[in-house]
């Protein structure tokens, strides 16, 4: 009697550790990773594709997509990417393998300020950095702020909209809080052009 008494004692007790076991890591654990992808990475729990105002897929939100033309040069209607060795291709991937000490990469930075102060019709001195480096794959989506501020007057007057409206879309796609814990805040360009042509009206 005792015998079954002390098995039926084990059997409460492995049971009991079997429904703990099964709250915690069936059901709260794996709640609480998805939980922490959604606040520091969206696009990896719930994929990158951005839909456009009709709600079609546009674009994938981890690839940037550059109006530009084949010359490379960016159409100034919408938000420019920083530069890229590969012209924004999206079916390529490259660094510009050039090194800090290497005198190429400071003229191509030299001319890159050049080319953005002119742009943006401002001094070289507040062009900032990533409007004049390009990113390791070449096809980077994020900017910092400074570089969206920096052509919210271009992009207003070319899409006839105001500074104000412009300047309220890059403060929505800048990320901050949980979003920039392990980088710098950032602006994703291809979601905002996405919102952009969302907001230009039609003619």
């Amino acid at each position: 009697m005792n015998t079954i008494t002390g098995y039926l004692r084990q059997a409460g007790t492995a049971l009991r550790f079997l429904f703990f076991a099964t709250l915690v890591l069936g059901a709260a654990y794996p709640l609480a990773v998805f939980g922490v992808g959604q606040l520091i990475a969206p696009y990896q729990a719930n994929g990158s594709i951005i839909k456009d105002s009709a709600g079609a897929p546009a674009a994938s939100a981890l690839i940037v997509q550059a109006a530009a033309d084949d010359s490379g040069t960016q159409d100034p209607r919408w938000f420019h990417a920083r530069p890229s060795a590969v012209t924004w291709d999206p079916a390529s991937s490259s660094a510009s393998n050039l090194g800090p000490n290497d005198p190429k990469l400071l003229d191509a930075v030299a001319a890159n300020r050049a080319a953005v102060a002119k742009t943006e019709n401002v001094p070289e001195a507040a062009v900032p950095a990533d409007a004049v480096t390009a990113s390791g794959s070449g096809l980077d989506p994020d900017i910092s702020p400074a570089y969206a501020r920096l052509q919210v007057p271009r992009v207003a007057a070319a899409q006839h909209l105001s500074a104000d409206t412009v300047r309220s879309l890059v403060t929505r796609h800048t990320t901050g809080g949980l979003g920039a814990f392990l980088g710098q805040p950032s602006v994703n360009v291809t979601a905002l052009n996405i919102d952009l042509a969302a907001a230009v009206p039609s003619e």
